[in-house]
This record gives C-alpha cells, sequence and structure tokens, in this order.
C-alpha cells in the first residue's frame, strides 16, 4: 500500500512493505512489482501475437525452399545415375560385338574355301552338312554375307579389281564376284572383289555405229563360177 507524505517534495512515493496490515491486521497480497516482472519476450514466455504469426509462416515457408531443393539435387542425381547406365550398357554392347566381329573375321577364310568348293561341285555329303550348320550358327551371330553378280556398283562396300565396258549396262554394275563381302551388323568386316562394267562411253557407241553402217554400205560380193561375170554364155 502507498501513502504520500506531505513532508517529502512531490514526486517522492513511499511503499508500505509490511506484511500485516496495521488497521485490520489481516495479511497483505503483495502486489506484484512491473520494474521486477520477466520480460516474456525474453524468457521464453508468451510472445505478441504479431511476433508469433510472423514466426509461424516463416517456418512453413523455409522448409518448403529446404524441400525444393532437395528434391532439385535428387532429381539431379537420379539423371546422373540414369546416363551412366545408359553409358555403360552402349559400352557393354559395343565391346561384345566387336569381340564376335573379331572371332568371324578369323573364320572368313574358311568360308572362302568352302564357297569355292560349292562352285565346283565338291560340297556333298558329311562336307555339306557341316558347311550348312556352320551357316546357320554364323548368321545367328548376325553374318551378313553380300557380294552377287548384278549389283549396282558400291565403292563403300565394293573392291574393284576388273573394269569394263558394255551397253548392256546403264550404271556400274558388279557383273563378276571374285570374293563376297561380309558385314556384322552395321560393321563391314570385309569388302566384296569384285569386276565392274561400266556403261560403253559415247565415243566407243559412236565409233561402233560408224562400223556397223559401213559394214551395212558395203556391196556383196558375187560368188566365183557366177555365169553373170564370166563372160558370155
Amino acid at each position: 500500500m502507498s501513502e504520500r507524505n506531505d513532508e517529502y517534495p512531490e514526486g517522492v512515493v513511499i511503499r508500505d512493505k509490511r506484511r500485516l496490515d496495521p488497521v485490520t491486521g489481516e495479511p497483505r497480497h503483495a502486489a506484484p512489482d512491473p520494474a521486477s516482472a520477466p520480460d516474456r519476450a525474453t524468457d521464453g514466455g508468451p510472445t505478441p501475437p504479431d511476433v508469433a504469426r510472423s514466426g509461424d509462416e516463416d517456418v512453413p515457408k523455409a522448409e518448403a525452399l529446404l524441400l525444393e531443393e532437395r528434391t532439385r539435387d535428387l532429381q539431379r542425381v537420379q539423371a546422373e545415375y540414369a546416363n551412366y547406365r545408359k553409358r555403360v550398357d552402349r559400352d557393354r554392347v559395343a565391346l561384345a560385338e566387336a569381340a564376335v566381329g573379331g572371332a568371324l573375321i578369323g573364320l572368313l577364310p574358311i568360308l572362302d574355301d568352302i564357297d569355292r568348293a560349292r562352285e565346283h561341285g565338291d560340297l556333298t555329303g558329311a562336307f555339306k552338312a557341316v558347311a550348312d550348320q556352320l551357316d546357320a550358327v554364323l548368321g545367328k551371330l548376325g553374318l551378313t554375307p553380300f557380294g552377287e553378280p548384278g549389283d549396282p556398283f558400291d565403292p563403300a562396300i565394293h573392291e574393284a579389281v576388273l573394269h569394263d565396258e558394255s551397253e548392256d549396262v546403264t550404271e556400274p554394275t558388279a557383273t563378276k564376284v571374285l570374293r563376297r563381302g561380309y558385314q556384322h551388323g552395321d560393321r563391314l568386316l570385309r569388302p566384296a572383289m569384285v569386276g565392274v562394267t561400266d556403261p560403253a562411253s559415247e565415243a566407243a557407241a559412236e565409233v561402233a555405229s560408224e562400223v556397223a553402217a559401213e559394214v551395212a554400205s558395203e556391196p556383196e560380193a558375187s560368188p566365183p563360177g557366177d555365169p553373170d561375170t564370166d563372160g558370155p554364155s
């Protein structure tokens, strides 16, 4: 309980801190001192509504940003791993194809001997059965022969060793196959050895036409003993 004393200057406050009221004799309940009240904002007590509301709004935003960042990191790692898997699988397939292609190149001379025996009619009996089985197995491995008479000449897959001209063709043509070529998938193992026939040149065609015209214009010679040329009858 506070009392004003006229003996003291105005503005001076005297506080009675006695626990018992001198008039009634009842115990007094001490009023809280505003100056000694703890700072709720600093001692962990309830914060003002505006401050609490702004803090609650910042927490979800921070969590959302963190989640977005972690999601991007996970997507980047997954993409890198997928690219790595594709690259490893592609390299594995390329190595396997290279190994099979190397083994097939070593068998090409044997296939050439079988082709020559077939051309000469010597591929008969058990030898023919073995050759057929070998062709079937190599076909399953992806070995493909090419090079047949009449194929258009392609310098990428044909090796020209003979050259000729003819009016029977309209473009460079492999008219003779000396050795078949082989490829494994998209890989060329060996080009075909062929003889190429080109269309006849214009000069050669003109010479041939002139010769044919001269032959046609010459008079036919009379056979010996013709009565019209040996004299009067």
